[in-house]
């Protein structure tokens, strides 16, 4: 897939940046990332982005110090990237990416937060991000996984298994093939399919979740039976990976 040649490499890594190194409008940023002002906002507050690494896009050529320094004397002002001076050629892997052992535990949790941060991401996306089986997907999708009940939904980027550039290149293309033209998901306001929900709807569709959840209760045997198909999975993806 090739790049949108109008947004940056490393949007939220970039937004980090620019939150915390220029006076630029979180509108300004949004504009120059293609992400929401919210999100902008929640990156400013730490709500989100956490983990994530700020990337200079002075240093990367994709602006110029004059260019911010315009934006941020006008606030109406939009920035525009930079042309490149090079082309890279893109790197095309085959089969699913492989996860080092130290790391593996960590894959339930980072397919939890793609699955609830991204459900228009397609399964075979996921397994190249994360390394993963459709089985285990499936286990943790229907909640039959054998560690149901102890997963946490968590940054795939923050865990070390895929890079901030392959997560964006993946979301950015399960958007376009959904119609999405907006984020999914709005940290602390819940999904945002089509349009933004009024913020006191969306903080208490989002407090009755939460209340739901930890009222949820687990039927061992339905936990359990899905263990052998799990660890099953597991095996074959393992001596894939040996082969």
């Amino acid at each position: 897939m090739q790049a949108d040649p109008d947004t940056p490499l490393m949007p939220k890594a970039t937004a980090v940046w620019l939150v915390d190194n220029t006076s630029l409008t979180f509108e300004q940023i949004a504009a120059f990332c293609r992400l929401h002002p919210l999100e902008v906002g929640a990156i400013a507050d730490g709500d989100a982005a956490q983990g994530i690494k700020g990337a200079d896009p002075i240093q990367t050529g994709q602006l110029t110090r004059q260019e911010i320094e315009k934006a941020e004397a006008d606030p109406a002002y939009r920035l525009k990237l930079s042309k490149p001076k090079t082309i890279v050629p893109e790197l095309k892997r085959k089969g699913p990416r492989y996860t080092p052992v130290s790391k593996r535990q960590d894959r339930p949790n980072a397919i939890l937060w793609l699955l609830r941060h991204h459900p228009e991401m397609k399964e075979s996306a996921i397994i190249r991000l994360v390394g993963t089986t459709k089985t285990t997907i499936h286990a943790i999708r229907d909640r039959t996984h054998w560690n149901s009940a102890n997963l946490q939904p968590v940054d795939p980027v923050t865990l070390g298994l895929c890079s901030q550039i392959d997560l964006d290149r993946e979301v950015d293309v399960a958007a376009r093939e959904a119609g999405i033209t907006q984020p999914t998901v709005i940290p602390g306001l819940g999904e945002q399919p089509d349009a933004l929900m009024p913020v006191e709807e969306s903080l208490d569709a989002q407090e009755e979740d939460d209340h739901r959840r930890s009222n949820e209760r687990y039927d061992p045997e339905a936990v359990f039976s899905g263990l052998q198909a799990w660890k099953k999975g597991e095996r074959h993806h393992d001596e894939d990976d040996d082969d």
